[in-house]
């Protein structure tokens, strides 16, 4: 086997702050603040969020879009639906949230992106975007560079 046998990592994390049960946050410009803060010139990065009822996606920052986005999940897993896990945990405060895990279960809870030249490679109008399902909440969002 040729080739780097281990790679160096930079690793920090972001604290999210969201008000609303549902609600979708750009924090692209923390991620890049990282990125910039670590002195990696090229590698990727991970961002990742460790959280069963939230996720993280790629994709325009647009509230409208947003608002859409929200529609759309909640049409596919009503916050409000008959879940046999809001059953199981009837009464326990917190605990009717299966939409939310089903949600992100659909989303998934990382996205990696490319770093070139010290920046993050995305998009012209690409963002990466904190998803949450269950809030208002304080979350934590790791972020691990690889280079």
């Amino acid at each position: 086997m040729k080739g780097r046998v281990g790679m160096k990592t930079y690793m920090a994390e972001i604290t999210v702050e969201t008000k609303n049960r549902l609600e979708i946050i750009d924090i692209t410009s923390e991620v890049k603040s990282i990125v910039e803060k670590s002195g990696v010139r090229d590698g990727f990065v991970v961002i990742f969020e460790p959280h069963t009822t939230a996720a993280i996606t790629i994709n325009e920052d647009d509230p409208a879009l947003f608002r859409d986005f929200l529609n759309v999940y909640t049409k596919i897993a009503p916050v409000d639906g008959a879940y046999e896990h809001n059953r199981k945990y009837a009464g326990i405060p917190g605990e009717q949230n299966a939409h939310a895990h089903i949600i992100a279960s659909l989303i998934k809870p990382s996205v990696l992106v490319p770093v070139v030249n010290g920046k993050l490679l995305l998009g012209t109008w690409q963002r990466i975007l904190f998803v949450e399902l269950d809030g208002p909440r304080r979350r934590k969002v790791h972020v691990i560079i690889y280079y």
